[in-house]
């Protein structure tokens, strides 16, 4: 399968990382390898580039796509979780700047074998990694009501969350889920028709919670960003893109307390906690895709990208 995907604020992205001749860079998500290809190209003639991806799909398409480089590039088929431990096992234990794109890549949602889509007929699967054992058939049948409700509020948003999981439980009792587009049509007829209206697809908030339930990505996302901080030189940078609000407040908050020095009660005459900034925004709001992205690829309207210097 070729691994066609768009990458959203490719220049604003690199361009924020700073890559120079002879640099050392990760992209913690490799995904299509556009980020991964213009950090080389930045970083020519010495530069090298570690990349991350826990989809097998993406390691084997930058094998090809980026033969040109490869002498400058190792893939490593990890989660980002781990970029710290495997970073380091490979010579990277200090490097110049690090790249997150996070969310599913357009390949992911595309194929519907890979089961991220409502709109494609596929296996109920949301997978990043496909060595792992939870898939999302095994979420929506064994889960109980009171987590798939919690699940859908707290990672979806969803205000009909309730009703969502009752309809799936009343469901499953009588056949095993195994389908997107079953789940998304029962995720249509427990929501009432007036709220169906307008708006997104019903499924979408669902589907979005149940992906990030099955790969655990927020938990991840926090301890992959404070493992690539760890990593970065004095000066290096840190850019993360994130494309809904859930992930942004853990960037936001994580970026906030890299930034934070002395946190002594105001009235205290002196420091004592002795605590000093680790870093420093590049920019106190988030970068937006230009209108001109947005209207050429529609997925990056919610692209939000933070930035931040190690001092």
């Amino acid at each position: 399968m070729a691994f066609i995907h768009e990458t959203v604020l490719l220049e604003a992205t690199v361009d924020a990382i700073q890559p120079r001749d002879g640099g050392r860079y990760i992209d913690a998500t490799l995904g299509g390898g556009g980020h991964t290809r213009l950090l080389l190209e930045r970083s020519a003639p010495t530069g090298c580039v570690l990349a991350f991806d826990q989809d097998t799909t993406a390691i084997e398409n930058a094998r090809v796509t980026l033969a040109d480089m490869a002498f400058r590039l190792q893939t490593v088929h990890a989660n980002f979780a781990h970029i710290e431990q495997e970073a380091t096992n490979r010579g990277f234990q200090q490097v110049d700047g690090i790249l997150f794109d996070l969310g599913v890549s357009s390949p992911q949602f595309d194929v519907a074998e890979r089961g991220f889509s409502y709109r494609q007929d596929g296996p109920l699967d949301m997978r990043m990694d496909r060595r792992q054992r939870m898939t999302a058939e095994t979420f929506v049948n064994e889960a109980s009501v009171e987590t798939l409700t919690n699940v859908f509020f707290r990672y979806g948003e969803e205000k009909f969350s309730r009703a969502i999981a009752r309809k799936i439980v009343e469901a499953r009792e009588v056949s095993r889920i195994t389908s997107t587009v079953v789940l998304a049509d029962l995720i249509k007829a427990a929501i009432p028709a007036a709220a169906r209206r307008s708006g997104p697809h019903p499924a979408r908030r669902v589907f979005q919670a149940i992906r990030i339930a099955v790969n655990d990505e927020l938990a991840v996302l926090q301890t992959g960003i404070e493992g690539a901080f760890s990593l970065l030189n004095q000066g290096g940078r840190l850019a993360v893109i994130s494309f809904h609000s859930l992930e942004d407040r853990i960037v936001k908050q994580t970026f906030r307390d890299f930034a934070t020095g002395c946190i002594c009660p105001p009235e205290l005459p002196i420091c004592t906690c002795g605590r000093t900034p680790r870093g420093r925004l590049v920019s106190r709001k988030p970068i937006a895709p230009t209108e001109e992205e947005q209207t050429n690829n529609p997925r990056a309207r919610s692209a939000k990208l933070r930035v931040i210097e190690k001092l």
